[in-house]
């Protein structure tokens, strides 16, 4: 897992916003790379739900960028919910150190200005 700062660094230098990889994260589920049509790049994901999702933002006009595994930083503001909301934030299990959160997708919409709005999928237990 990628620290904090060295993450930091590497959009600094590759202008990149992604913070997991597929291959970083274990799962029992499928994982799916594919390029996406209206911003062509590269897209990860952990789930069939996730890339199920990203499909209804793939069409429509409003939607001028989409973002997958997005870290929720800065770090210090999810310590600080989690500890505000009595509850344990996820931690490095070897280092113990904090570990940045992610969210499922950041969508940017386009109205008279840009909107982000972050969005967390999970399969209903």
């Amino acid at each position: 897992m990628k620290t904090y700062h060295k993450y930091i660094a590497e959009v600094y230098h590759t202008g990149g916003l992604k913070w997991l990889n597929i291959q970083e994260v274990s799962s029992l589920g499928r994982s799916t790379r594919l390029k996406g049509n209206k911003i062509p790049r590269q897209y990860e994901f952990l789930s069939d739900l996730e890339r199920n999702y990203f499909y209804l933002f793939e069409y429509p006009d409003s939607v001028v960028d989409i973002r997958e595994q997005y870290p929720l930083l800065p770090i210090e503001e999810t310590l600080l919910i989690a500890d505000e909301l009595g509850i344990k934030h996820p931690k490095d299990p070897k280092t113990q150190e904090p570990i940045v959160m992610t969210t499922d997708f950041v969508v940017t919409t386009k109205d008279k200005e840009n909107t982000d709005v972050a969005r967390t999928i999970k399969y209903k237990n």
